[in-house]
């Protein structure tokens, strides 16, 4: 028992002094030499942000710091609330209810970098001149304190910043020659080329350097934009006879073989209507079967605002949350079956209300999701709100009482 107690000891002050179970390298490199490990005082802002002491508990279970892949109750944080203190009110909401990880933007859809990244690329084009934490690790090293499990988001072909500064990346517009730019005219990278993935494979590996625990790629895919628009793209790295399928189903194999070195789950969202659509890959080159035989987990963006009119028979499908996110569930578990090993799924839940449409997502909507994923037999989820504010009434408290299925008043926010 002495020793026991010492050895616990001995991880407590690890964790508190250095990064604990986590300790990282203090340069971050583009290879996987790691540099010897330098112990450091915690900084003096970390120690200021800790909302309660670190007690034993985080570091003698493991499943505290590590939940398991599937038990995931997470929230999309956005890089503007991870690097402000709206972090922290976060943190104490983990803290009381059954919230264990935190999706992190670590290049958004901007292209911006969620803290100052020595990937050559990233320097090269700019990205680091819009960084939102710069103390990222030490905001990380607080999460593994509370026993959050810390995903990194990356954005792969939405990415403006990479398509202005390397146009020979880009997809480009076929009368002029110049950028394509899509409805609301954002620029996109050519998810034919090969260099677009490896940039995110090296954004990746950094992260997990860092102390993510887990890499999710999202906008793995071609623009979702009408046919008339799409028409004006050329795709400069395509090769004939390659489809946007075979292009994204061969990039999301790069991407896991790249980062399978580094152990750690690699994840990917994708469209909800893959699961449930069964001919062709939406025009986007996303297909069910292609991402859940080599992922570790998948995403299907379930968001019932998002399915047209009539989806699973329903003529309103946003005012039928239960239902729409079972039916879609329902039908991503029966594409999965057949397949050995396939990935996990880990839905993405509406924690929004889009635009003026009805309902508004109250806790009661939320609760309904989560509730159809579970009586699927799915217990791991993330919730997502664009402006990563979240409902307290929406979780279960860490007592593990189910929160009241009432309707109640909610504020306006975006999806996907």
């Amino acid at each position: 028992m002495v020793v026991v107690r010492q050895a616990g000891v001995l991880l407590l002050a690890a964790l508190i002094t250095s990064r604990g179970l986590f300790a990282q390298d203090g340069v971050a490199r583009d290879s996987l030499d790691q540099a010897p490990a330098v112990v450091t005082t915690t900084p003096a802002d970390e120690v200021k942000v800790l909302l309660r002491p670190v007690e034993i508990r985080y570091v003698q279970q493991e499943d505290v710091l590590l939940p398991r892949a599937a038990n995931i109750k997470g929230l999309y944080v956005n890089a503007w609330a991870f690097g402000s203190s709206k972090l922290w009110q976060l943190v104490r909401l983990a803290d009381e209810t059954e919230v264990n990880a935190f999706v992190i933007d670590v290049k958004d859809d901007t292209g911006c970098m969620l803290y100052p990244s020595s990937v050559p690329t990233a320097q090269q084009i700019g990205a680091n001149n819009c960084v939102r934490a710069k103390d990222a690790r030490a905001r990380l090293d607080t999460l593994a304190a509370h026993g959050i499990y810390a995903i990194a988001r990356i954005v792969v072909a939405k990415d403006p910043l990479l398509a202005e500064r390397k146009p020979a990346w880009s997809v480009k517009e076929r009368d002029t020659g110049g950028l394509w730019r899509d409805r609301i005219n954002i620029a996109w990278v050519d998810a034919y080329n090969d260099s677009v993935w490896i940039y995110s494979a090296e954004l990746a590996r950094e992260a997990v350097r860092l102390g993510f625990q887990e890499v999710q790629f999202d906008y793995v895919r071609f623009p979702d934009e009408p046919r008339e628009r799409m028409a004006t793209a050329i795709f400069p790295a395509h090769r004939p006879g390659v489809t946007q399928r075979d292009a994204v189903r061969a990039h999301v194999a790069l991407l896991k073989d790249r980062l399978r070195p580094l152990g750690v789950p690699v994840t990917f969202d994708i469209f909800g209507l893959t699961a449930s659509v069964t001919t062709g890959d939406l025009g986007i080159g996303q297909v069910w079967e292609d991402f859940v035989r080599v992922a570790d987990v998948v995403l299907p963006m379930v968001y019932p605002s998002h399915y047209y009119r009539g989806a699973f028979g329903y003529a309103w499908p946003n005012g039928q949350p239960y239902h729409i996110v079972r039916s879609a569930l329902t039908d991503a578990l029966h594409r999965s079956r057949p397949l050995p090993g396939s990935a996990e799924i880990r839905p993405f839940l509406q924690a929004f209300t889009l635009g003026r449409r009805l309902p508004r997502y109250t806790p009661f909507e939320i609760r309904e999701q989560i509730r159809a994923a579970e009586d699927l037999g799915i217990t791991s989820w993330v919730l997502w709100n664009p402006r990563s504010v979240y409902q307290r009434g929406s979780l279960r408290p860490k007592n593990g009482a189910e929160p009241p299925a009432t309707p109640a008043l909610s504020g306006t926010s975006g999806g996907r």
